[in-house]
């Protein structure tokens, strides 16, 4: 407590402490910072992403044995895209928590979450409207519904056990990759939005 001098003999007061007003939020989750940070992480999925493919196609143009090089080249674009996605959902998460004005950090951190899982929902249902869209277009064409109908056999082939097998190997594959990818995706707007938090103002949790 510090004291200042009043007029007047052996007068000494203590002094009226200076409070600063601070805007206390009640609702933790904020979407405009959230949209903002999809929108930042669609767009730099895409830029990085046709980086990549524009990359690997002009090696592939430029090859003295295109098709030898081929396989390596689109292994390397597929690692490119899986790295950009993962940069792409930290610079969202960044903005995110960038643009949420005073938060705590596990209100930023849960925003960051909300970026990850709105950016996999959006992604997964433009995947499957991609994909029903083929079949509307399938179905709405005459000619490719008779050449896909007699493409397909009449009985279907015998699958033996080691093929089952290898199936149902390859299909959990699949669902663990896609699993540790989303987890690390998770990770990588997590991290963004933890980042994005350290240099914001951070409130307490009743607001100071």
């Amino acid at each position: 407590m510090s004291y200042v001098d009043q007029p007047g003999p052996g007068r000494v007061v203590p002094a009226q402490p200076v409070t600063t007003q601070v805007i206390e939020y009640h609702d933790r989750v904020r979407w405009g910072p959230i949209v903002a940070g999809l929108v930042v992480a669609i767009g730099t999925q895409l830029v990085l992403s046709s980086l990549g493919a524009a990359l690997g196609l002009s090696a592939i143009a430029t090859s003295d044995a295109p098709r030898s090089s081929s396989d390596d080249i689109g292994s390397a674009i597929g690692i490119w895209t899986i790295l950009s996605l993962f940069a792409s959902l930290f610079a969202g998460g960044w903005v995110t928590a960038r643009t949420s004005g005073p938060i705590t950090r596990n209100g930023a951190l849960l925003n960051g979450a909300i970026l990850w899982a709105t950016t996999l929902a959006l992604g997964s249902y433009l995947l499957a409207s991609g994909v029903s869209g083929a079949l509307g277009v399938l179905g709405t064409n005459p000619d490719l519904t008779d050449r896909a109908g007699r493409n397909i056999p009449n009985q279907l082939p015998k699958v033996s056990a080691d093929q089952a097998r290898d199936i149902a190997g390859n299909a959990a594959r699949g669902g663990w990759s896609f699993a540790i990818g989303a987890l690390l995706g998770l990770g990588a707007a997590l991290g963004g939005a933890f980042v994005g938090s350290k240099d914001n103002r951070i409130v307490d949790e009743r607001g100071r």
